[in-house]
């Protein structure tokens, strides 16, 4: 905006300072113009200008003012003058025209909310423990039997029978009878007789034992011996036999999902601003026109 402003008042010196109009009709001599001082419109027009950079500046900041610097014929003379016309500088002032847009703010978009999942409970029997089955062991029955046992079988004892004796008594010759010479008995002196003498035999009684019957063995028959018993005999053989084992179940609550969790799309539309913007159509530029000839002094 500065170098707006210096622009402007530079534009206005030059203005002044090649604007010349002789008093002679003929401007387009070689001869340097000769500068009148006159008073136009120029200080006007420059005050106006800084009036509206002001104006420009104390607006909203959704005015946009698009400027240039000032433009224009800079050459000392007018070209293609003609005798007898005069020509001045004149400031032609920037033209704008007020334009209207709608702008995007913010884009269409898309608002994601989470929708938290609903929970409830649940009260339910739950099994803990299968059905099995379970084998049960029945233990055997006794009872008692009185029973004659054979302790020793039927036999036979052999018995010695023993021999018997007896006696005998048995006359044995002990000598036998013999015949022997003895001298007589002397009778009368008479010694000489030789007698034969017979010796009677000689006996002994003699007593001795004898077998009457030998020793022999005797077969007696030994019985058989019982004895009476009370013992305990199996009535029914210790057996096993399956029992059913009902299942086990719980009641348990529990807590579950009703209806999960999920996101809930919302859109949200574009958002637009109307902006007011101030647009530049022609810039300000300096322009030889033509004006009215004064006399010159």
């Amino acid at each position: 905006m500065r170098i707006l402003k210096n622009s402007v008042i530079c534009a206005a010196v030059l203005a002044v300072a090649f604007s010349g109009c002789a008093e002679k009709k003929v401007c387009n001599t070689a001869k340097a113009p000769v500068v009148k001082k006159v008073s136009d419109n120029r200080d006007s027009e420059i005050r106006n200008l800084q009036a509206e950079l002001a104006a420009a500046r104390g607006k909203s900041a959704k005015v946009v003012t698009v400027t240039k610097t000032v433009a224009g014929d800079n050459s000392p003379y007018p070209p293609n003058a003609e005798a007898g016309k005069c020509y001045k500088k004149v400031l032609i002032p920037a033209k704008y025209e007020t334009q209207t847009v709608k702008l995007l703010k913010s884009e269409a978009a898309e608002r994601v909310a989470i929708i938290p999942a609903a929970y409830g409970k649940v009260t339910e029997k739950i099994l803990v423990k299968e059905a099995s089955e379970r084998l049960v062991t029945i233990p055997a029955t006794y009872k008692k039997v009185t029973e004659k046992v054979l302790v020793s079988e039927a036999s036979e004892r052999l018995v010695k029978v023993p021999a018997t004796y007896g006696t005998s008594s048995e006359k044995i010759l002990v000598k036998e009878a013999s015949t022997d010479w003895k001298k007589s008995n002397c009778v009368g002196g008479d010694c000489g007789t030789m007698c034969l003498v017979e010796t009677p035999a000689q006996y002994r009684t003699v007593t001795k034992r004898i077998l009457k019957t030998p020793a022999t063995t005797r077969a007696i028959p030994v019985p058989a011996v019982y004895k009476t018993v009370t013992r305990k005999v199996v009535a029914t053989p210790a057996t096993t036999k399956s029992v059913p084992v009902p299942a086990v179940y719980k009641t348990v609550t529990r807590k579950v999902v009703k209806t999960p969790a999920s996101t809930r799309v919302t859109p949200i539309p574009a958002t637009y601003q109307t902006v007011t913007k101030k647009v530049k159509v022609s810039d300000s530029a300096l322009k030889w026109v033509e004006t009215k000839c004064r006399s010159a002094r």
